[in-house]
């Protein structure tokens, strides 16, 4: 009886993982000259998000693509975090940065899209943001824009730990709300 249970406890969790967003940022090959010629091993990078306000980053390597590929995701659902959206956007304007890699997020109204380049786009999407304008600065490494944009997500705050931290009620806060002074950093959260 305890068999039976266990199994059906893996198939919802099996359900539960399949509603996840996997996108395959980047895959890169390495090779390495041994004496019998060359030897082939990759490495991949993977966003995992459910599209509602949780997104997780993995990097996996193996000898052959589809198990960096698999190393990669579940290690990306086993970072994933939350991340705050306002009306399918950010709450505020935010720089994140890593290692020479600056990335700008800004709030858009509704209707405006994802304005984003492959690999900013890749983890937006997969948390689940409809509207917001982007820039990345500095480098296009994949693996370091990744981690500047996970640490600008991580640094967000929801309009609740904003009213919380300042001691004002959110209801207050939101009535004066408006994206376009939070677009250019002149709101409360400037950069």
């Amino acid at each position: 009886m305890s068999k039976m249970g266990g199994r059906g406890r893996r198939e919802r969790r099996r359900e539960e993982e399949s509603n996840l967003i996997e996108k395959t940022v980047f895959v890169n090959r390495v090779s390495k000259v041994v004496k019998g010629g060359r030897r082939f091993n990759f490495a991949s990078l993977v966003v995992v998000g459910d599209g509602q306000g949780r997104v997780g980053v993995g990097h996996g390597k193996a000898n052959e693509v589809p198990e960096a590929i698999r190393k990669a995701t579940e290690r990306a659902r086993r970072s994933m975090f939350e991340v705050p959206i306002v009306d399918g956007t950010v709450p505020h304007f935010i720089v994140g940065h890593f290692g020479a890699a600056k990335v700008v997020l800004r709030p858009a109204s509704p209707g405006t899209g994802v304005i984003a380049g492959t690999v900013v786009r890749s983890l937006l999407d997969a948390a689940g943001y409809h509207n917001m304008l982007t820039k990345v600065l500095g480098t296009n490494n994949p693996h370091n824009v990744v981690r500047a944009v996970v640490d600008a997500l991580q640094r967000l705050e929801s309009p609740e730990q904003y009213a919380t931290r300042v001691g004002k009620n959110v209801d207050d806060l939101m009535a004066d709300y408006n994206v376009g002074s939070h677009v250019w950093g002149q709101g409360a959260h400037g950069a």
